[in-house]
């Protein structure tokens, strides 16, 4: 499963291209422009798109207990940690893909 999370043009042709055979696409990121991407790949990969606007709340919920347990890895993705009155700056900084990723916000 690969999540596309940018919602920037090109950025699903680069998935797909990089995308193993079989692999479920599912695509976060709103690009708010026109985009393209090559569907005879899509098809030749056999890959499975999934376009969504939310997550529910089980889906959070499942989410969160795979991290718990050990399932899911997510502390490569986290790049940063602030507290709250470092948000704004936060927002900013992920404005820069070559310095972060996901920064924590801890209250």
């Amino acid at each position: 499963m690969i999540f596309e999370c940018v919602g920037l043009p090109g950025v699903i042709q680069a998935v797909v291209e990089g995308a193993p055979v079989g692999a479920r696409i599912v695509v976060v990121g709103v690009c708010m422009e026109p985009d393209q991407f090559e569907p005879s790949v899509v098809v030749d990969k056999q890959l499975d798109f999934h376009f969504v606007l939310a997550y529910t709340r089980n889906e959070f919920a499942n989410t969160l207990h795979r991290i718990a347990e050990g399932e899911i890895v997510a502390q490569p993705i986290i790049t940063g940690h602030v507290g709250l009155e470092g948000v704004a700056e936060a927002f900013e900084e992920l404005g820069n893909p070559e310095k972060h990723a996901k920064i924590l916000i801890h209250p």
